[in-house]
């Protein structure tokens, strides 16, 4: 909000400690003035929700603000009701962390501000943001404390490392906008390395905390005790193991599909793949086909380019923008928020904008089947935050308790999905099974059947929306189901069909 960051300026000069003052200054300066995609880098978004959330709160009600602190505090607080809440830092450090495991980025480029991963041994860019924002200790230290209160200890000593040595280096000064201390990431790291397994680590840390401040000597004499028995008592740990995951089967491949963002190399060339300008043989399309590519053929996946314009894109994204929530997903018969799904979305009836109903009408051209309600979902406007993703599911219902079945116009049978922005990096949608994926392409919708002609689920339609890691995603979903398509869609016995 440019008030509340106006208002802040105003008393800045007086009341906010001057690195602080400077800190936020060359932000606005070099960031917030400059072009609206720096806010697209995660690394920039993350540390923005920080010192909405905490940074500000902790210089407003410190002791260095003494002076206009009653005026500075009824800035802070007709705002803050608006202001990032915790649950939305913690998300945010969990998007990072996410962006770290799927694209296999090295937590010290991103402290940096950089996006790299190490190949052959070698640091490569995967991306190179227009503008660099480097993390503090303060923020590596919120990081790793996010893990370690999940107790994955896997992330949380990797980022505590990094927090420890960016104090180290400041001389574990703390500031006003800090939330943590050297102490703090010593005491997390070190007990962090004793739950992975790495005891004498532990100690060493422990000795080294206990040194720099009066605490209790717990730690240490537990450590201790454990390595002098002979044999030292060993603590169960996996060491620094990622944490597993429902998915862990597929999650090689749909990290693979993630990283090579849909250009991966095809190992034949299918001759039955193609691209034409597609009418469906409606006269509605005659005279302005679109431009259809073939993608695949098991499962039947195709691409239309230019499928809807800019105007409509945003008219989309402004109208569903106030009703944006948390997304849910299929909990037996009910829905429920989880986090392998992480984004924001909003459902929009044809009544809520002209351009709903002409893209209902422009999608039954197209695909030639009755998209209208109950037949065909309402539309569906996604977005995609910090490292918001999918990971691998079904669009079609494998359960007969599923939510799915309340509009009583059985399974989904197909999806068209529409691209409404374009992303700088990663957001690919990836067919884990049939092993391909496609970038976003902006503009474009894709489409592919969920269920074979006998009704059974396309196993090969398994897939996932990748985290999107530069850039602000956006997409609308239409499902369209099994009843209404009779004359439409013909069915058949054959289960390859």
């Amino acid at each position: 909000k440019k008030t509340f960051f106006n208002d802040f300026l105003l008393f800045s000069m007086t009341t906010i400690p001057n690195s602080f003052y400077a800190k936020v200054s060359d932000l606005h300066t070099e960031l917030y003035k400059g072009p609206a995609t720096a806010m697209a880098n995660p690394l920039v978004a993350f540390t923005l929700i920080k010192r909405l959330h905490s940074e500000w709160l902790n210089v407003v009600y410190s002791n260095e603000a003494l002076e206009n602190t009653q005026v500075l505090r009824s800035s802070y607080e007709e705002e803050e009701a608006d202001l990032p809440k915790l649950e939305d830092l913690q998300g945010a450090a969990k998007g990072l962390m996410r962006l770290q495991d799927v694209y296999a980025l090295q937590v010290a480029s991103l402290v940096r501000g950089c996006f790299q991963r190490v190949t052959k041994g070698k640091p490569i860019d995967i991306y190179l943001p227009a503008v660099s924002v480097p993390l503090s200790g303060d923020d590596c230290f919120l990081v790793g404390k996010v893990a370690y209160e999940q107790e994955d200890y896997y992330h949380s000593v990797q980022w505590l490392e990094e927090s420890v040595r960016l104090f180290r280096g400041t001389g574990g000064e703390w500031s006003p906008e800090n939330e943590g201390t050297l102490e703090d990431a010593l005491d997390h790291l070190a007990f962090s390395h004793f739950k992975t397994g790495n005891i004498s680590y532990a100690l060493t840390l422990s000795q080294d905390l206990h040194c720099n401040k009066k605490m209790k000597k717990h730690n240490v004499e537990k450590y201790e005790k454990l390595l002098g028995t002979s044999p030292p008592i060993s603590i169960r740990g996996n060491g620094l193991r990622r944490p597993t995951s429902n998915n862990l089967r597929t999650r090689d491949t749909y990290e693979r599909l993630c990283q090579t963002q849909g250009s991966q190399p095809m190992l034949f060339e299918n001759p039955r793949l193609f691209c034409d300008y597609f009418t469906n043989g409606n006269p509605g399309l005659l005279l302005l086909p679109v431009r259809r590519e073939v993608l695949s053929l098991r499962p039947y996946v195709v691409l239309y380019h230019s499928f809807i314009t800019d105007t409509e894109a945003e008219d989309i994204k402004r109208t569903a923008q106030p009703g944006l929530k948390r997304s849910v997903v299929a909990a037996g018969e009910k829905q429920a928020t989880a986090e392998y799904r992480i984004s924001k979305s909003a459902w929009l009836k044809g009544s809520a904008h002209p351009t709903v109903g002409k893209l209902d009408q422009r999608i039954s051209m197209l695909t030639g089947l009755n998209v209208k309600h109950p037949y065909g979902e309402y539309l569906q406007v996604v977005n995609y935050g910090i490292g918001g993703h999918y990971e691998p599911h079904f669009d079609h219902a494998t359960s007969p308790s599923s939510p799915v079945f309340k509009l009583k116009t059985g399974n989904r049978v197909a999806t068209f999905m529409i691209y409404l922005s374009s992303v700088e990096a990663g957001g690919c949608t990836a067919f884990i099974y049939a092993n391909f994926s496609v970038p976003v392409v902006e503009k474009a919708a894709i489409f592919w059947w969920n269920l074979h002609r006998n009704g059974q689920g396309d196993a090969d339609t398994l897939h996932a929306g990748c985290p999107v890691l530069i850039g602000d995603k956006w997409v609308a979903n239409k499902w369209i189901h099994e009843h209404g398509q009779e004359f439409h869609h013909r069915c058949s016995l054959n289960p390859e069909e």
